[in-house]
């Protein structure tokens, strides 16, 4: 009878694109076995047609899963499934104490948080590990615990033939011809403002790409993004088409992967654009882009080498956003139209 495993999914957008290749190092040490993903809503919908994924496990917190009696639900529904093995790919304890209560057998993943001791299988996280791009974090994690993982360090995810038809519709809606050049801009990010260029920049640099490369601009944003993207809307002389909290995260997807160039703060859409593929230039201040930057693809980096970044916190300390305030206009133009010509 095949195995059957439970991995624990991490939560946000950019943090599952980039376990997407130890989703696939899983799928290619058990290759016979049942693989069920525990994840987080709407966060599923990404990983749909990823062959490293059997079935998913809708785990809602916020939902029918909310408190003591929420995690009893989730851990009875479990505990029937009898699972043979859970790999944890997230760090939190409370990921630990739902396979220990689910009496999974086999229960590996970082000792982080305290939760060694539920572990059947525990690794510490090295200072090596430390100092690498996350997608190798989980990749890590797997090797340390005896898993075979070469090769596999590229996130990647999976366009459907509902997503291929949608992004022809879109473009259709739009009298968008095959061929043009469609620029996306995505000055949203939901971590907190120090990871946030100023939309009027954003709005610049996609104002001299239509002039320069006739170029067709699309925004990009959640539903909490959208003052951001109407800002940027409102300072461009340029036409734009403006889908800020319009789509489902398979219509991003769908829509990204048509365009020739996207320009991103921070944030999960740029590990998306990325994983599909696409030319992908992010902006970025308070974080590392060695630890989180954009990995697929053609991808490049713009930030500002001052001496307090990255500082990792959402808000700037010293009120000033230095690392925001002295990447230009001017930079980003050219680092998008060295991609692009290049």
């Amino acid at each position: 009878m095949p195995e059957k495993i439970l991995v624990r999914a991490t939560n946000w957008v950019g943090d599952v694109v980039m376990a997407t290749p130890a989703l696939a190092a899983i799928r290619k040490n058990f290759k016979d076995a049942k693989v069920s993903l525990l994840i987080k809503p709407p966060l599923q919908d990404m990983l749909a047609g990823d062959p490293a994924v059997d079935e998913f496990i809708i785990y809602d917190r916020k939902g029918e899963h909310a408190g003591p009696a929420g995690l009893a639900r989730m851990v009875r529904e479990l505990r029937k499934r009898r699972f043979d093995r859970a790999i944890l790919l997230q760090n939190a304890f409370e990921a630990a104490l739902v396979a220990f209560l689910a009496k999974i057998p086999v229960r590996m993943g970082y000792s982080t948080d305290g939760r060694g001791i539920l572990l059947t299988d525990s690794v510490k996280v090295s200072d090596e590990t430390r100092r690498k791009h996350q997608a190798y974090y989980y990749l890590d994690m797997l090797s340390a615990l005896g898993l075979k993982t070469n090769g596999l360090g590229m996130p990647r995810l999976y366009l459907t033939k509902d997503d291929t038809e949608y992004g022809g519709s879109f473009m259709k809606e739009h009298g968008l011809k095959k061929g043009e050049l469609l620029v996306g801009i995505n000055p949203g990010a939901q971590y907190g403002v120090a990871k946030k260029w100023h939309p009027e920049r954003f709005g610049e640099v996609a104002d001299k790409l239509i002039k320069s490369h006739g170029a067709k601009v699309i925004l990009f944003g959640s539903t909490a993004d959208v003052p951001s993207a109407g800002s940027v809307e409102a300072s461009m002389k340029g036409d734009v088409i403006n889908m800020a909290g319009k789509t489902s995260i398979r219509e991003l997807m769908a829509i990204i992967k048509r365009l020739g160039l996207f320009i991103t703060n921070d944030t999960g859409p740029m590990h998306i654009s990325a994983a599909l593929g696409v030319p992908t230039l992010a902006v970025f201040g308070s974080t590392d882009p060695v630890a989180t930057g954009p990995v697929g693809g053609v991808s490049r980096v713009v930030r500002s080498p001052v001496g307090c970044s990255p500082c990792l916190k959402r808000t700037c300390p010293q009120k000033s956003y230095i690392c925001m305030e002295q990447v230009t206009p001017g930079q980003v133009y050219r680092a998008a139209k060295e991609m692009l010509d290049g």
